[in-house]
């Protein structure tokens, strides 16, 4: 059977010359963006391998948390992509993505969500997750995923050519209308990486896109900005002044990502820094203001999802803040 998992790892892990900068041929800021951009990508995959060969969830969650805690939660995210995969396939049983999450992985439970939209981004449709079977507050950052593989994998399509994938049929409970903004904020991430951290440059490219977009593009950017890194105070500054009358959501975004990163405990200096600039706080603050105004369940999506009217929450937090959404 080990023989087995080890065939099913090198049949569904993708090479990791895929996250090469040249492959990808994205911008080249400096080496040291280069290789921070390119090690995420490695530990995405091996995250992805250790899930796909693993016997029982638990089995790669001991793998996982060796890794390195800036990158561990990049491998999480491979993980629940892996897991997700398997839960598509034809053979086996469907529960792996739900027994990741039982373990050390509810920490990483964000992660694992966006994990699972690249996991649908390889999948046929009719593999895809059951809606109704995610958390109804977070199922949207599944998009994100999405979104963010579609724009890692497809730049020219997605980011360059601006595509948007019109009656996306995927969440089916909430408001449709709101599709293609949680694309757009994996979008937006991902053009963190297409921009090689180049803050300028993906500010230029988001700016390219029409004005109703670029909100959650510069949302998107602004999480992988305090998630990832790679920035100087100062590039962090111009990104924030780029976003102009966005930099409230780019706060908001800020703090998602340091929520991320102190639930998990995988906070980083670069990630205080950006809670700096972005939210004008610490990350526990940034972080503790997200679960302060997090909507209590039951979870019930009008107009517009609880997702987004958390999002809006946040970002009123910071807007009036000194150097915040002026």
């Amino acid at each position: 059977m080990s023989a087995l998992r080890a065939l099913r790892r090198r049949l569904l892990t993708p090479s990791m010359s895929e996250t090469l900068m040249e492959t990808r041929g994205f911008r080249v800021k400096n080496e040291a963006g280069k290789e921070l951009l390119e090690t995420v990508g490695r530990m995405f995959l091996t995250g992805y391998a250790f899930a796909v060969e693993a016997r029982h969830p638990r089995d790669a969650e001991e793998h996982l948390e060796k890794l390195p805690t800036r990158f561990k939660g990049f491998a999480y995210e491979g993980a629940g992509m892996g897991f997700a995969v398997l839960d598509g396939m034809p053979f086996g049983h469907s529960r792996h993505v739900e027994q990741f999450l039982e373990g050390r992985a509810a920490d990483h439970i964000y992660m694992v969500y966006v994990g699972i939209g690249w996991a649908m981004a390889r999948l046929p449709r009719f593999c895809w997750p059951k809606s109704a079977s995610t958390d109804p507050l977070l199922r949207w950052l599944v998009l994100d995923g999405y979104g963010f593989h579609q724009a890692y994998f497809k730049t020219d399509k997605y980011v360059h050519g601006q595509y948007v994938d019109r009656d996306f049929p995927w969440p089916a409970e909430g408001p449709r209308a709101y599709t293609n903004r949680a694309l757009d904020q994996g979008i937006g991430r991902a053009m963190w990486f297409v921009g090689g951290t180049d803050a300028e440059y993906v500010a230029d490219l988001i700016d390219g896109f029409a004005e109703h977009r670029r909100e959650d593009l510069y949302a998107g950017a602004g999480l992988a900005a305090t998630y990832a890194g790679g920035v100087t105070e100062d590039e962090l500054e111009l990104f924030r002044q780029r976003s102009g009358r966005h930099a409230g959501v780019v706060a908001q975004a800020g703090a998602f990502a340091a929520e991320a990163r102190v639930k998990a405990g995988l906070l980083v200096p670069h990630t205080g820094l950006a809670t700096q600039v972005f939210c004008g706080t610490t990350p526990e603050k940034a972080a503790q203001v997200t679960q302060d105004v997090r909507p209590a369940p039951p979870i019930t999506d009008g107009a517009e999802p609880a997702f987004e009217l958390w999002r809006q929450a946040i970002a009123r937090q910071f807007v009036h803040q000194e150097g915040v959404g002026s």
